[in-house]
């Protein structure tokens, strides 16, 4: 029992993550309330354009020329079979030349990619500085994750990370950091790049580090140097901290479907599987959703004093 001149303080309630808030600005949604809509539109054409991309790029075929056409008869497709989700449906998901099946991955990764330009309008990344301008966060949003959906998909397909994308990633990465830092002023652009920088290089020498070392204890790489070009393009984004809560989320999730196929029977015991999907998962919720958000469910803060 306690002493009757004893008063024990309140318990201290747990911090909570932050909201998650528009990142958009409201009046520009007052002023335009269909923009989700327009937005969603777009981002469905654009995934319908990845999805080409994922088709071509392995194939060493010019993502430009020829026009959009059926891989099974290259019969070159109507315009009406070109809209996004709509033109699977209209199709019944069949060539409407030669009956050949178009699978239903195209139109779910157009619905994917629509719903991740939406969700850009709602970011909060903490990455890029304190005050950046919104309409600046959500171009990079737009940018960062239709980058990342035809890196995922080829490494679905071809355990294969292709390095001019990762590259060029990691380029535009620290272009957007420095565009959107040195408009919150030349400290904070200083600050931001040098950081992001550091992460990149983080990411480059400890994903390739771990793999040397696996091969040593092991006999083989425990990841590809495609994985260690992903994660520095991350880390160019995401700074330290976002790449560090990036791997986080990749290793979990790939430990529990690594399981989870293991266990079905799905997976060999030694057979690989992907990667570089994690991270590119991985990545694109911390963009969205914030260090805030993601440190106190990862129990890597704990609550405020």
């Amino acid at each position: 029992m306690a002493h009757p001149g004893c008063a024990f303080p309140a318990p201290t309630p747990p911090r909570q993550p932050s909201e998650f808030r528009l990142s958009v600005p409201a009046p520009l949604l007052a002023s335009f309330p269909n923009l989700p809509i327009w937005v969603a539109l777009i981002g469905a054409c654009f995934g319908s354009f990845l999805n080409l991309v994922a088709w071509r790029l392995p194939r060493e075929e010019s993502i430009l020329l020829p026009p959009s056409h059926c891989p099974h008869c290259g019969s070159r497709l109507r315009w009406y079979e070109n809209v996004p989700v709509l033109g699977w449906l209209w199709l019944r998901g069949r060539c409407g030349h030669c009956g050949a099946p178009i699978a239903i991955r195209y139109p779910l990764v157009e619905l994917l990619s629509a719903g991740l330009w939406v969700a850009c309008l709602q970011a909060t990344p903490a990455a890029m500085g304190p005050r950046p301008l919104a309409w600046l966060v959500v171009l990079a949003g737009w940018l960062l994750l239709s980058w990342l959906l035809p890196l995922l998909l080829i490494d679905l397909d071809y355990l294969w990370l292709p390095e001019p994308l990762c590259r060029v990633g990691l380029l535009l990465g620290l272009g957007m950091t420095a565009i959107i830092g040195f408009q919150q002023g030349e400290a904070v652009g200083r600050a931001l790049l040098f950081h992001h920088l550091l992460a990149a290089g983080v990411a480059l020498v400890g994903f390739e580090g771990v793999s040397a070392l696996a091969e040593r204890l092991i006999g083989k790489p425990a990841l590809g140097l495609g994985d260690a070009k992903l994660a520095a393009l991350l880390g160019a984004w995401l700074g330290l901290t976002g790449l560090g809560i990036t791997v986080v989320l990749a290793v979990f999730g790939g430990a529990v479907v690594g399981s989870i196929g293991r266990l079905s029977g799905r997976l060999g015991r030694h057979q690989p599987f992907p990667f570089g999907p994690f991270l590119a998962a991985g990545g694109a919720a911390v963009w969205l959703w914030g260090h805030d958000f993601w440190l106190p469910l990862l129990g890597l803060v704990g609550p405020a004093p």
